[in-house]
């Protein structure tokens, strides 16, 4: 499960991706996929939390991991690399990775 904190040891993976109207349902599945296939089961995986904006034009994936190295050893992983060609071809990807340093909750 997600939880959003300061006090939490983890890094946190914030991809927004650029796609096309007609494609943003593909490529959410695209990343449900490889999140249930490949990313879910890798040593350091948290949580994943895919979004789709309203307007068709973004895809945000929000993700834990256990640490920096953790989230690196995804492109060591041939199994996770296998998923990015047909990202890459139907979106714009950009990747950064975040450490929690504010929160509030009402």
């Amino acid at each position: 499960m997600t939880t959003i904190a300061q006090e939490q040891q983890l890094v946190t993976l914030i991809n927004v991706f650029k796609v096309a109207p007609e494609n943003q349902q593909l490529l959410v599945d695209l990343l449900v996929d490889a999140t249930e296939e490949v990313m879910c089961k890798l040593s350091g995986f948290i949580s994943a939390n895919i979004h789709k904006s309203l307007d068709g034009t973004r895809v945000t994936n929000y993700a834990q991991w256990r640490s920096v190295e953790d989230f690196r050893a995804i492109f060591q992983t041939p199994a996770a690399t296998a998923h990015m060609p047909a990202i890459s071809q139907i979106a714009e990807s950009d990747p950064v990775l975040y450490e929690v340093c504010y929160m509030k909750q009402a």
